[in-house]
């Protein structure tokens, strides 16, 4: 404010300034008029008047004395007349500077009244502006105020929560303590003691849940749990299987396994009552095709079978089919995008898997939807109901559907726990499967952490030893029509390419370049514009025009992806060689995109590894970016002739004996079944850095997860010479059992669900457990049939 009234006194001086300039300079002005005014009267300046006196006037001539008076008397009145003017001038200036005065007078009043307006003003807005400061600091006292309110009615309400947990811990620890007494009496009077545990790791704090939360769900008390720990133990036991069995006590005869009343398992002639339950479901169309164009193959199979093989005295099982894959839930569209290019291997597997439980004889229930599955287990509430309709003997779904049935069954799915077999097309390793393990060592996946035993997962190649092969069947076999037109095809100098989606085509150029070279190149192809022109497409066709490519094709040509697919063993299988193309560096989740998040960190040296172990001269190594590797491969390839070749263990008969013997052999329930038979053990003592595996393997052997547990002690390993003068239990590592040879000291594995076959330790010497197996039937020892 006080900068706005300086600046109005220096406006105004100046002004004043200026005014005295200009009535200074204005009467330098007239005069300096007047003057010139008066030096040239005579000019053309003269006076109106003066002229007309002197055009009125006689000419009169005069003496020169009187000439010369006569110009005087004349200059004279010009002078006077001038001065006159002079006067009349002053007069007006004069009136002039007043008016002017007047108006500057005017000026300074008005600009006084301005300053002393803004001088009021600026009282007025030092009042106003106190006053806004002082109103905001109200307005920040009242917020502060309201704050600590706050504070305070949040600590108040943080001591009053803490205060009623402290009442219910104390509540609990006292109910607790009651219980405690109580199971105590109970323990005195009624022997109700806790059991071994071994095998039932999860039952400690089942027990202690249970103390504290039997009365969250109705359902308890009405299975008889009432508080005391022998009802706990009773129902963890009997109900649930978390816990063992009390010493002395049965599973009731009506909550026994249904299994008896199902029948013997007969080896059927046909596939015709099973189509009804495929048609139902828009899920399984695909599936339900395969199998009706593979009915034949598979009911000349059973009876191959049943001839070779002693198949009767089976029981019929009650088994659930839920491929979670396929669920509406799990939003993969397989069913749907496999009549358009899309992946078939897992239908693959599952449609061969079908057809091998029906013919060996068992009752099939297919669900897809998780309402469906409720249904089928029949839960209520937290607990199982006494009495379902069907008690399904075992459970076949994927990793998908596992995580389903887990949702809807929630903590009663222990009960089922043993009875799963999950689908698991590239493996878990133990370590991922290991829930505290994965998170401990940050193995996390979306696939991981499921805490079976490893052997629950069925792997469509035998690619992980601590899992289990399941496997699925090559389709070379057709119908009499089709194999009569197929025996007339003629083998052409074509190459079938390996692909159906134009994607995995690109940046292949040059490596199909030299193979159209030797011999015409033809495609299955969902879009032509993105491969080479040369390239006879035939878009997506059927299973059985693919038969007649292979056929007619000489060489069947891998593009590096998709990994570990079925169609090279169909190459094969029709007589055509498979070019496979190598992976170096080897792919796996550490490297590759595709590989992310799946539960192991098994290497992938090549397209098709299973492919690769056949080798020559069905299957063709190439590194796809050396033209002179895949010149020499196809060099070889047209100056030899080959038969189809099918390993039995992918045929219907290898598939139906495989699976048969793990339904009969294969128990996961029952703590002491011991598979495979102990004859077939053999014991490796395997050095530093060298896996199980790899020992069990360059032995000519298989590592045998089954046998870990015997040798997992002192007295089992000294019968196979390793004298453990010290040892201790640990579950630290997943290399254990193993032992330092210096100082004989053994390390047993404290967890079963961590014993591996695939990891190495740079110091530790590993006891791996290996066994033999049938040739062409890698799941199977030879003592196993």
């Amino acid at each position: 404010m006080r900068k706005v009234t300086n600046t109005l006194w220096r406006s105004l001086w100046t002004l004043l300034g200026i005014g005295v300039i200009w009535v200074l300079s204005l009467s330098y002005f007239i005069l300096s008029d007047a003057h010139q005014e008066d030096v040239g009267v005579t000019g053309p300046h003269r006076p109106r008047w003066l002229g007309q006196a002197e055009e009125q006037s006689p000419k009169v001539t005069l003496p020169p004395s009187l000439r010369d008076h006569q110009q005087q008397i004349q200059s004279l009145q010009i002078q006077i007349e001038a001065e006159k003017e002079k006067g009349r001038l002053k007069d007006e200036m004069i009136g002039h500077l007043r008016s002017d005065e007047l108006q500057l007078h005017q000026q300074v009043a008005h600009m006084e009244k301005l300053v002393k307006l803004q001088e009021e003003k600026k009282v007025k807005t030092d009042y106003r502006e106190e006053f806004l400061t002082l109103q905001i600091k109200m307005a920040e006292a009242e917020k502060e105020k309201e704050r600590l309110k706050d504070e305070i009615i949040e600590d108040l309400r943080s001591d009053k929560l803490q205060l009623h947990q402290h009442i219910a811990h104390m509540e609990k620890l006292i109910e607790l303590k009651a219980v405690k007494e109580e199971d105590e009496v109970e323990i005195a009077k009624e022997r109700c003691s806790l059991p071994p545990l071994d095998g039932f790791p999860d039952c400690k704090a089942k027990l202690e849940w249970m103390k504290v939360s039997w009365r969250s769900d109705p359902c308890y008390s009405r299975y008889g749990v009432n508080g005391s720990l022998c009802s706990f133990l009773i129902y963890l036991s009997e109900i649930e299987s978390w816990c063992p069995l009390l010493p002395g006590r049965v599973i009731p005869a009506d909550e026994e396994n249904l299994e008896e009343d199902t029948g013997p398992a007969v080896v059927r002639g046909n596939l015709s009552d099973l189509y009804s339950s495929l048609q139902k479901r828009v899920e399984f169309r695909w599936i339900h095709q395969r199998i009706v164009s593979m009915e034949e193959i598979w009911v000349e199979a059973g009876r191959s079978l049943s001839a070779k093989y002693n198949v009767t005295g089976r029981k019929a099982k009650q088994i659930l089919v839920y491929p979670g894959a396929l669920t509406s839930e799990s939003g993969f569209r397989i069913a749907e995008a496999a009549f358009s290019g899309g992946p078939l291997g897992e239908l693959v597997q599952w449609s061969d898997l079908i057809s091998t439980l029906y013919i060996l004889g068992h009752h099939l229930h297919f669900s897809v939807s998780k309402l469906d599955l409720r249904q089928f287990l029949a839960f209520e509430g937290s607990c199982p109901t006494r009495h379902s309709e069907i008690e399904a003997s075992l459970i076949y779904t994927d990793i998908v559907g596992l995580k389903q049935i887990q949702e809807v069954l929630k903590a009663s799915r222990v009960n089922y726990r043993c009875k799963l077999r999950i689908l698991d097309t590239f493996g878990t390793e133990p370590d991922f499967n290991h829930v505290t393990w994965a998170q401990k060592h940050n193995l996390n996946g979306p696939f991981g952490g499921l805490n079976l035993i490893p052997m629950q997962f069925y792997t469509m190649f035998p690619h992980t030893p601590d899992n289990t092969f399941l496997g699925f069947v090559v389709q070379h076999q057709l119908s009499a029509k089709e194999t009569e037109r197929l025996n007339s095809t003629k083998r052409q100098n074509q190459a079938l390419v390996y692909g159906k989606r134009h994607t995995f085509w690109e940046g292949k150029e040059a490596y199909l370049d030299v193979i159209h070279k030797h011999m015409e190149v033809h495609g299955t192809v969902d879009h032509s514009a993105s491969i080479p022109s040369y390239v006879i497409n035939h878009g997506i066709i059927k299973g059985s025009e693919v038969q007649v490519l292979l056929r007619q094709s000489k060489v069947f040509v891998g593009l590096s992806f998709p990994y570990e697919g079925p169609a090279p063993l169909e190459a094969i299988a029709n007589g055509c060689v498979f070019l496979n193309p190598k992976l170096d560096p080897p792919r796996s989740s550490l490297n590759t995109q595709f590989f992310k998040g799946k539960p192991n960190i098994r290497e992938v040296t090549s397209q098709n590894p299973y492919a690769e172990a056949i080798g020559e001269p069905y299957v063709w190594m190439v590194d796809i970016h050396n033209s002179t590797d895949v010149e020499r491969a196809l060099t070889a390839i047209l100056n030899q002739t080959i038969e189809p070749h099918l390993p039995y263990e992918f045929s219907c008969e290898g598939m139906l004996q495989r699976v048969n013997i793990l339904i009969e052999k294969q128990d996961f329930c029952n703590k002491g079944a011991s598979w495979p038979p102990l004859s077939a053990l053999r014991v490796l003592k395997v050095e530093a850095n060298t896996s199980c595996k790899q020992a069990c393997q360059q032995a000519g052997l298989i590592c045998e997860p089954a046998f870990f547990p015997h040798v997992n002690n002192a007295k089992d390993l000294l019968i196979h010479g390793v004298d453990c003068q010290t040892s201790e239990l640990s579950d630290s590592q997943l290399v254990f059992p193993a032992f330092n040879r210096h100082r004989k000291h053994c390390v047993f594995q404290s967890d079963p669900l961590l014993f591996s076959c695939v990891r190495s330790d740079r110091s530790l010497t590993r006891i791996c457990p290996c066994r033999d197996y049938i040739k062409e039937q890698i799941a199977l020892c030879k003592a196993c049939i």
